[in-house]
């Protein structure tokens, strides 16, 4: 049931989209952009022979051939881009007003995050960058072409690209650094139009934040680019009350959102990342606000560990596939240049990258000068850590590293959080032994959304083929799990986690001991009566690397991985499974260089009861 003030909100808030579908306002001024971003030629200067700009120069040539880089692959659209279609599933939406596209049904419109994508318009950036670094005006005239056909085919308050407004803020951002490099080579005519075009992002934010739909990382973009427009344009009518309203929302939300031990509370590692650039992004806008300072080193430090010796992450949890600023390169290593920017801005050395690290987010954001401060190289974290608040914890034992998922769903809903409570992955000389599967799909099939965050796809067990909650449509789980740590003990040569997951009238306890050239994970399930227990290991490249055993009959089966959001390749699990009357117990043994073997009996007496 909606309270009463939710209601009344919600009223108000569809008064004033319909005031504003009805009277199309207009920026009929002058907008210069707010010196608050740096100089984008002098950043050109800096990088104008770096790898970096190379990447920029081939990915925008692949723009101008209407080839979109998205979600690791090439999305052609044919020389007259339809904005509103679907080009992976071939669908396309009307021009309704935005309330009545049902934007998460596939039948209606596809697979809107294909859509949305393209829409952000983070490629316009790519091309004003190319320009920047070429002074091609091919990159330019396309920038100006594209706009010009989406204001024509995306009218104000209409179709799916307004139906989020978290869309909606992602593109605003995208307009913006595409007029802060280009501002001073737009027509008079078309200056207007964009103007007008981007005053409207900024109302339409400003009367549908995410305040009761969608309380997280929705309503943090939003608030973050309604901050934005406010600050960079105050002669846009409303821009103080858009900076003072955005930086009202960002900064409640960051004591709702960041748990205290750092970790964002979606339980996701890519929403980490993209919880922390969207914060950091406001704190350069908002002036460094001290505030702000203690959390995003806490959410820093905890994406420092997230990133692993190796420096790459996996993606636990849902991944949409998007990114704040730059969505190009190897995905599992967008934390970097999250990390350099925190770093720089934070003062933390321990978490600066390599400079093409910095090429990619933090010399854009703050300047060149970043470039020739940094003398550092990369830290890798060292030992083992537990962060108490999300569960998760890392073991390590030379080359052996070990991350554990000792933790509770996400807030709420737990929309965005994987059937995966104690989940177990595992490096072996920064090469991945156990992996996640990733995400693949939203709304497009609905099984293998259920497959690729559901319980067998994981590290983990699994009971009569049941995940560990009640999935509820595509962004929710019913009946999550309660989990609880019992003990943590942390040592030179490894250490031992022990924490166990209650569900439906089960009980796993899962314990996690490594050492030197050995992991033993031991389960132990209580319940009454007869079941099927799995225990399920995705196989990574590095598993050839080592030697497994298993206390129960194990098989090989055919998997799935994705890399990606839409993407999906084979991939292979190994599965032991044991069925009988409650309670019953497994362990698998992995060893590096010997074979020992495990049993239960053996399996208990390397734990010492």
């Amino acid at each position: 049931m909606r309270s009463p003030s939710e209601v009344a909100f919600r009223a108000r808030q569809e008064a004033a989209n319909v005031f504003l579908l009805a009277t199309q306002p207009r920026f009929r001024g002058e907008a210069r952009l707010q010196l608050a971003l740096p100089d984008g030629r002098q950043v050109i200067k800096a990088l104008r022979d770096s790898i970096f700009a190379a990447e920029v120069i081939r990915n925008a040539d692949l723009v101008l051939r209407h080839e979109f880089p998205l979600f690791g692959c090439s999305l052609s659209t044919g020389p007259d881009i339809r904005w509103r279609h679907d080009y992976r599933h071939n669908r396309g939406s009307s021009t309704a007003y935005f309330r009545r596209i049902p934007y998460l049904s596939f039948d209606a419109v596809g697979d809107h995050k294909f859509v949305w994508e393209l829409n952000r318009h983070q490629h316009l950036v790519l091309l004003a960058q190319a320009f920047l670094f070429s002074g091609n005006r091919r990159y330019l005239n396309e920038i100006f072409k594209e706009l010009e056909s989406w204001l024509e085919q995306n009218p104000f308050q209409r179709g799916i690209n307004w139906a989020s407004a978290l869309e909606v803020g992602f593109r605003s951002l995208s307009w913006i650094w595409a007029y802060h490099f280009t501002a001073s080579c737009m027509p008079d005519s078309f200056r207007r139009l964009f103007l007008t075009g981007l005053y409207r992002h900024g109302l339409h934010l400003a009367e549908n934040l995410s305040i009761y739909f969608s309380p997280n990382t929705h309503l943090l973009g939003e608030a973050v680019a309604l901050h934005a427009l406010g600050t960079l344009f105050p002669s846009f009518p409303g821009a103080a009350k858009w900076r003072s309203r955005g930086a009202q929302v960002v900064l409640a939300q960051v004591n709702f959102q960041v748990r205290p031990d750092g970790s964002h509370f979606e339980q996701s590692s890519y929403y980490h990342i993209y919880a922390l650039d969207l914060f950091l992004l406001f704190y350069v806008l908002a002036g460094r606000p001290a505030q702000l300072r203690s959390a995003l080193k806490l959410m820093a430090e905890y994406l420092f560990w997230l990133l692993g010796p190796a420096r790459r992450i996996t993606f636990t949890g849902d991944d949409d596939g998007g990114r704040l600023f730059h969505p190009y390169g190897l995905r599992d290593s967008f934390g970097r240049a999250t990390l350099a920017t925190a770093g720089v801005l934070l003062d933390c050395p321990a978490f600066g990258g390599n400079l093409e690290d910095l090429h990619e987010q933090a010399v854009w954001w703050l300047g060149p000068q970043v470039l020739r401060a940094n003398n550092s190289t990369p830290s890798r974290p060292q030992g083992s850590r537990l962060f108490s608040d999300s569960g998760t914890a890392f073991l390590q034992a030379g080359d052996l590293v070990v991350q554990i998922d000792a933790g509770p769903f996400g807030w709420g809903g737990a929309g965005h959080s994987h059937s995966d409570t104690l989940n177990v992955i595992v490096w072996f000389n920064d090469e991945r032994v156990f992996v996640d599967p990733g995400t693949y799909t939203y709304v497009a099939d609905p099984q293998e959304r259920d497959w690729f965050r559901g319980s067998g796809a994981h590290n983990t067990i699994r009971i009569d083929g049941l995940d560990q909650a009640i999935p509820s449509g595509p962004f929710r789980w019913a009946s999550k799990p309660k989990v609880s740590l019992n003990a943590w003990k942390p040592d030179r040569d490894g250490g031992l986690i022990d924490a166990s997951c209650h569900y439906r009238e089960f009980s796993h306890r899962r314990r996690v001991l490594l050492r030197p050239n050995r992991l033993l994970v031991f389960d132990e399930v209580q319940g009454s009566g007869r079941h099927s227990c799995e225990q399920i290991w995705q196989l990574g490249p590095a598993a050839g690397q080592v030697n497994l055993s298993f206390s129960a009959p194990k098989s090989a089966v055919e998997s799935k991985f994705s890399s990606t959001y839409g993407a999906k390749c084979p991939g292979q699990s190994l599965v032991s499974t044991l069925e009988g009357d409650f309670p019953l117990q497994m362990a698998t043994l992995l060893e590096v260089g010997s074979r020992e073997g495990i049993t239960v009996e053996r399996a208990r007496q390397i734990l010492g009861d």
